[in-house]
């Protein structure tokens, strides 16, 4: 009993010794001195081949761990160093697997697919992945899907237009879902602060929604036309967010207005356009201020300055827009797959 006691206290120091490094992370403040100029560098010794369609890659917190959704299974790699090698193969869905989200604050991470399901998995005591829960509610395939900062309330998004937040109560809850796009939902982001939710979709839309400090529930409060569909978004702060629209020349800037709180586009940032597909979502690394936006065949590595000015510092050029990945959430490895290579590749941060 004294031994069962000892191990439940020592997990209850770890989850705040979690909890605290998350919390630096999140607030660490960055310096004009620390921005320094830098590429990713692709480590050709440890790419391997994946010759199964790719839709998405996660890594967890302490880069241990990389997931892939390849076609409908899911394959756990360990992750040492950057050097991939396989553990298990998780073959719970029936079709295609789109997104894959570690969570931060415990030992689980969640897919979305084909099949209209989203799991929650999480690691046994013998260092296995099993399924924890299957939530059933959409009615066609998930496109995209996201967790607030607190990890207690999941967005996912469907090909049928369909929005749907889960509160984890003992077990994740839909208690809400949201029909106000007309075509496929294609991406969403919460933000700092956690009270705004953001959505873009097929119908060239985006939703700007917040939450009722009263019931909780979340309302639209901006409707934002694009001119072309919306195919990736995420915010970078609690007043700003990207966009970036289907094979589109330009990934647009939105900023909040202090007076009537309403955003607007304020810039447009240059980049490659040509053919596009979904997933690989947007993704924004605080501590180095890199945002990590795919478009068409390039993956652009975009810093915010100090003035709040965007650079695109890095283009990598691959050779197909069938290609898919994610960046670790200390900036340090972007890892991808595409339909050229049939590999997954992965690409190290050095600072010039």
């Amino acid at each position: 009993m004294q031994r069962q006691e000892d191990k439940i206290n020592e997990e209850q120091q770890k989850i705040q010794q979690d909890d605290s490094q998350i919390q630096q992370i999140t607030n660490q403040e960055i310096t004009p001195s620390n921005l320094k100029p830098f590429n990713y560098q692709l480590m050709e010794q440890n790419s391997i081949k994946q010759d199964q369609f790719c839709y998405a890659i996660a890594v967890n917190k302490d880069c241990s761990i990389l997931i892939a959704g390849c076609k409908e299974q899911i394959k756990v790699f360990e992750f040492n160093q950057a050097i991939l090698k396989q553990l298990e193969i998780l073959s719970e869905h029936s079709k295609d697997v789109n997104t894959l989200n570690f969570l931060k604050r415990s030992d689980q991470f969640i897919s979305g697919s084909d099949d209209n399901l989203i799991i929650i998995w999480a690691r046994n005591p013998n260092n296995s992945w099993v399924c924890q829960q299957k939530l059933n509610g959409h009615t066609s395939y998930i496109m995209c899907l996201t967790l607030n900062n607190n990890e207690d309330v999941i967005a996912s998004g469907d090909g049928d237009s369909t929005i749907k937040l889960w509160y984890e109560q003992n077990e994740w809850l839909c208690k809400q879902t949201i029909k106000e796009h007309i075509n496929r939902v294609l991406g969403l982001s919460f933000n700092e602060q956690q009270n705004k939710l953001i959505s873009c979709g097929q119908d060239m839309l985006i939703l700007v929604m917040e939450q009722s400090e009263l019931n909780k529930q979340w309302i639209i409060i901006q409707k934002i036309e694009l001119e072309r569909q919306g195919i990736r978004l995420c915010f970078i702060d609690n007043s700003t967010f990207t966009v970036q629209s289907w094979g589109y020349q330009y990934m647009h800037i939105f900023e909040m207005n202090s007076s009537n709180k309403l955003f607007s586009k304020t810039k447009d940032i240059p980049v490659k356009e040509g053919p596009e597909c979904t997933q690989f979502p947007q993704q924004y690394i605080k501590s180095k201020c890199i945002l990590v936006n795919k478009n068409s065949s390039n993956v652009n590595l975009i810093r915010k300055q100090q003035n709040g000015e965007f650079t695109t510092e890095q283009t990598i050029e691959f050779g197909t827009h069938e290609l898919f990945g994610c960046m670790t959430d200390d900036g340090q490895y972007l890892i991808t797959w595409g339909t050229d290579s049939k590999e997954f590749q992965i690409r190290e941060y050095k600072e010039q």
